[in-house]
């Protein structure tokens, strides 16, 4: 008797697969051709979604059956994206600046990677996610159906670090400007720095900046408490004087030595496998255009501090770690480039993208808490941490 999955996995919508086409997915899941499928069920990823391009991220899993009556566990993970015009808070975006932002966000990048022949650049020790099935809309909608990643547990230690930085060193010269194009080749994306000039301008000098100058964002009850807690009472006149010189910051990045680079290499997105743990698989690619050498690095440190799951102490000590092994990578590959080029792209990259926006503001909606308390002075010390690290680049 045929047994009917599509009741389980209605919730998929559109993407749900028929029984023949779940039979032909698990097959290739497994890598054995008698496999049936005997259930199947969709499970929503606990995960904060971070980005306006992704819709929904689910996993699909269940049990099959082979020829010798054996059952056997299977898993896929869907990530499903959008354009950003079916973004549910597009609302939020000024309505003047609402159809470029939709038009300079690449929701298709992923699924460009997948497309692309990125994976025979990737030095060893990097790889893709399997990719098992690519759904494609007319309505500016995708869904990629992936290898579901079971992670190693635990913290970083240094050498992962290290390790990643290394190979994102690697990655960085195979991907120089005068050896491969954009993943996703469109409009003015060649242009050195456009990537970051975008976000920085809007996200960070039309919208954080202001809110920083505001004498009312410091008398908030959560982030006034941080503040006094931590004794850290020069934050905000310190982010204030580096905004100014964030202008000639991006000026300087735009004329260092430029690559292709991962866009969003935070550790987050360097997935380590329970059983390959001295492998990488790389997901959710960003800013597909040249960026300063040394851009990666400012995400493989925040990363993890940024989701409170590294302390803002121990971030000089990851800094010297990866900026010394990233070197290592690019000259291991032929990018001859000089440490104080490669500090400036890092430092420059992380001081324009990430030390202006570490205050969590988004929370002032929540009522104070000691909870709420504590997040905004674990983040108090990671602006601070970013401050002491990108001060000394003029």
């Amino acid at each position: 008797m045929t047994t009917t999955y599509s009741e389980a996995l209605a919730s998929l919508g559109r993407d749900a697969p028929s029984d023949q086409s779940l039979s032909d997915l698990v097959q290739t899941i497994t890598g054995r051709p008698d496999a049936e499928p005997t259930s199947a069920r969709v499970e929503p990823v606990d995960y904060p979604i971070g980005t306006p391009s992704t819709q929904e991220l689910l996993r699909v899993t269940g049990t099959a059956r082979l020829a010798d009556g054996d059952t056997v566990e299977w898993s896929c993970f869907l990530k499903k994206l959008q354009s950003a015009r079916h973004w549910p808070l597009i609302h939020l975006i000024p309505e003047g600046f609402r159809e470029a932002f939709v038009q300079n966000l690449p929701w298709q990048l992923e699924a460009a990677v997948h497309r692309s022949d990125i994976a025979t650049l990737l030095p060893d020790g990097l790889r893709l996610p399997k990719l098992y099935r690519l759904n494609e809309y007319d309505d500016d909608r995708a869904t990629l159906w992936m290898e579901n990643v079971i992670q190693a547990p635990g913290i970083w230690p240094m050498e992962r670090f290290e390790r990643a930085a290394y190979l994102l060193g690697r990655l960085s010269a195979r991907r120089q400007l005068h050896l491969v194009k954009p993943l996703l080749p469109r409009g003015d994306v060649e242009t050195p720095g456009v990537g970051l000039r975008y976000y920085t301008n809007g996200r960070v000098v039309r919208s954080v900046l202001p809110t920083l100058a505001d004498d009312q964002t410091w008398r908030h009850p959560l982030l006034s408490a941080a503040v006094c807690n931590t004794g850290d009472h020069r934050l905000r006149d310190d982010l204030l004087e580096l905004a100014e010189r964030l202008p000639a910051v991006l000026d300087a990045l735009d004329a260092l030595p430029q690559c292709y680079q991962h866009g969003d290499a935070s550790p987050q997105n360097l997935l380590v496998s329970r059983d390959e743990p001295d492998e990488f698989v790389v997901i959710d690619w960003g800013f597909d255009c040249p960026q300063a050498v040394g851009f990666d690095l400012g995400q493989l440190l925040i990363g993890l501090a940024h989701a409170g799951e590294l302390s803002p102490a121990a971030l000089p000590a990851v800094h010297k770690v990866i900026l010394k092994a990233f070197m290592e990578g690019l000259a291991i590959d032929g990018m001859d480039v000089t440490e104080e080029q490669v500090t400036y792209g890092y430092l420059g990259s992380l001081m324009a993208r990430s030390a202006f926006t570490a205050l969590p503001l988004e929370l002032f909606a929540n009522p104070p808490s000691p909870a709420g308390i504590a997040i905004f002075e674990q983040r108090v010390d990671l602006t601070r941490a970013l401050i002491d690290l990108v001060s000394p680049i003029n």
